[in-house]
């Protein structure tokens, strides 16, 4: 279990299952997101790639998870693998967690227009935005009961954030996903939303030039002037992934401090940033 930040224990998820992907190691928000998960009760099967398995697999073990799973999500015949294994495992899901982004790190940097390559554009939208498609549609075969879907975003979605740049298109392209996976999954009485997190320590942040004056920036012209809190996207993720968010979806949550509706600074913040 995470031991940098609090999580309240009870019973929210006890009795569902599901799937949680994006684990990188003990700073990665979906591993903060399992952690609560976990502490309410939740059965999980976590994916990983080659490359992370060792990680991935110590980590789970201080939260009893026994169930890892494979999965490439730009590689169909590892998916079909991957949720043919979760099946096997847990019959149903409840609900799915999505924590997966890449882009090339010499690309994210400078102009948008001049360093953006045609290979890395359409490999950052496929790992970003497509898998999270994918995996909705592959896990709404197991949510006969219905469930709930939610992946990570960021403000560079919506607004021009300096060394984003392809990035800042794929999550806007997966809050749009997001929007019309609702749609469709509605139905079935599947729930699907997006938590936009404000910028934190981690691996992703780290490939961004610039990345951690983010932080400082964050902290300094946030309504609440505090850093985003892992507790506090874990327990916005808790909300939507337990029967209190039955009634929302479609909806992109910002968990960033009050970051995002700041216009303008006042000037002394603007001169310290």
């Amino acid at each position: 279990m995470a031991e940098d930040f609090d999580l309240p224990k009870g019973d929210l998820m006890r009795g569902k299952r599901g799937l949680v992907m994006g684990i990188a190691n003990q700073n990665s928000i979906a591993w903060g997101i399992a952690s609560q998960l976990a502490a309410q009760g939740a059965e999980m099967a976590f994916s990983y790639i080659p490359a992370m398995e060792r990680r991935v697999r110590a980590l789970a073990e201080t939260v009893g998870v026994t169930q890892l799973i494979e999965a490439e999500v730009t590689d169909d015949a590892s998916m079909d693998r991957a949720f043919a294994q979760l099946k096997d495992a847990f019959g149903t899901i409840d609900f799915l967690v999505h924590s997966i982004a890449f882009s090339d790190k010499n690309e994210l940097k400078g102009s948008f227009v001049e360093n953006t390559t045609r290979a890395n554009f359409l490999n950052s939208m496929d790992i970003s935005a497509f898998s999270f498609v994918d995996a909705s549609r592959r896990a709404a075969e197991l949510m006969p009961n219905g469930g709930s879907l939610i992946t990570l975003t960021y403000l560079g979605s919506e607004r021009v954030i300096p060394n984003y740049n392809v990035m800042g298109v794929c999550k806007a392209a997966l809050e749009a996903s997001t929007r019309y996976i609702a749609r469709d999954l509605g139905p079935k009485g599947i729930r699907a939303n997006a938590i936009s997190a404000g910028a934190m320590r981690t691996l992703s942040l780290a490939g961004i030039s610039g990345g951690r004056a983010m932080i400082g920036q964050g902290r300094a012209w946030s309504a609440l002037k505090e850093d985003t809190s892992m507790e506090g996207i874990a327990g916005c993720a808790l909300w939507l992934l337990s029967d209190l968010g039955r009634s929302t979806t479609g909806e992109v949550i910002h968990v960033d401090a009050g970051f995002h509706m700041i216009g303008l600074p006042e000037e002394t913040e603007a001169a310290e940033g």
